[in-house]
């Protein structure tokens, strides 16, 4: 039986999400609190396997109680729960920062709270953080942006500098944070654009883009529909919309699309993968980084039937879920299988810069 901590000054939406909890018969709620001074109280004498967390609430807010356990190094697996405002994204990105390892969208009314589609989510996000294990070392997260002049001049297994070729980049649990360990490490001249689905709900990609973008000398943006491909960028699915890559004659394209979720995931990365068959890139190199499930394994397989790939994939030890870069090791598609903190190295030494 996994016990549960959940801290929401609200009463009805705690009764709401320990109901949730509780319809799996292997999860039980052993405490709420209402508040962040409650639930660290509650933290320096017991021991949960997970606390859902709210972010703004009285006397100490889920962000300093983030603050606060980390302080007092106290080790703990918390889940999110974000209102969709542009505070909520900017907030749940700090709380991502500062620990938490994934979030899910908390409904505005009673009627959406009651709903399938909250009751589905929390329990996705929850079943991961229960798999995760928190001595796992943390990635550590670069503070500030590197200088635009960085470069890299050595192009490692690269033998011929007219080859164009595309990054195209998945990631689930952890990857928020993980990326952050990923993107501030690549060159500004990077001889490459990246495609990136990490899978979010509506309302937060954009203001993980503009985290990254911060913290990174590529240019990172959320993508969006019709906008021309170009090396040195990195485009993130927007959260509810597919990520395509078209060839329009003369240049690829971005196409987002409102195509139904595969495998309850919109962005989905296999549909990414899929598209890129029909491009003009002689190349792609496909990372697939921290995540659950196994997003990523059918479109790069059905990719490598047609393209040239070269394949990434995260290593265990460094991974918040072994999910989606083991499908990809067990499937035999990885070229190499690297620790977190060497990812942007395989990518910059074999695809090179301009």
């Amino acid at each position: 039986m996994k016990n549960f901590l959940v801290v929401d000054d609200s009463a009805l939406m705690r009764k709401v999400i320990c109901d949730i909890i509780q319809s799996n018969n292997r999860y039980h709620v052993e405490d709420f609190a209402r508040d962040g001074q409650d639930a660290y109280d509650l933290l320096k004498e017991k021991t949960y396997d997970v606390v859902v967390l709210d972010i703004n609430m009285p006397r100490m807010t889920g962000l300093e109680l983030l603050e606060a356990l980390k302080r007092d190094n106290i080790k703990v697996k918390v889940v999110v729960a974000s209102t969709l405002t542009v505070d909520g994204g900017k907030e749940t990105m700090q709380a991502l920062e500062l620990g938490a390892l994934d979030f899910v969208t908390k409904p505005g009314n009673f009627i959406e709270a009651k709903g399938e589609q909250f009751h589905d989510a929390l329990l996705r996000v929850i079943d991961a953080a229960v798999m995760i294990n928190v001595s796992r070392p943390v990635p550590k997260v670069l503070q500030q942006k590197k200088m635009a002049t960085t470069a890299v001049t050595t192009r490692g297994k690269k033998t011929s500098s007219t080859r164009n070729h595309i990054i195209a980049l998945a990631c689930s649990t952890g990857g928020p944070k993980s990326l952050q360990s990923v993107l501030p490490k690549l060159p500004a001249n990077l001889d490459a654009p990246i495609l990136l689905v990490q899978h979010m709900p509506v309302g937060f990609t954009a203001t993980l883009a503009a985290r990254l973008d911060e913290l990174s000398s590529v240019k990172v943006k959320e993508a969006e529909d019709g906008e021309t491909i170009n090396n040195g960028v990195v485009y993130i699915a927007p959260g509810g919309k597919h990520l395509i890559c078209e060839y329009d004659g003369s240049v690829h394209r971005i196409k987002l699309t409102d195509d139904p979720p595969r495998d309850a995931l919109r962005p989905c990365a296999n549909i990414m993968y899929e598209s890129l068959v029909n491009c003009r890139y002689q190349e792609v190199i496909c990372v697939v980084l921290t995540g659950m499930g196994s997003d990523g394994t059918k479109g790069i397989t059905r990719l490598s039937q047609d393209k040239e790939v070269y394949v990434i994939s995260q290593d265990e030890s460094t991974s918040v879920v072994y999910g989606m870069p083991k499908a990809i090791a067990q499937a035999g598609l990885s070229n190499e299988v690297v620790p977190l903190e060497t990812v942007a190295d395989s990518i910059t030494k074999y695809v090179g810069v301009y």
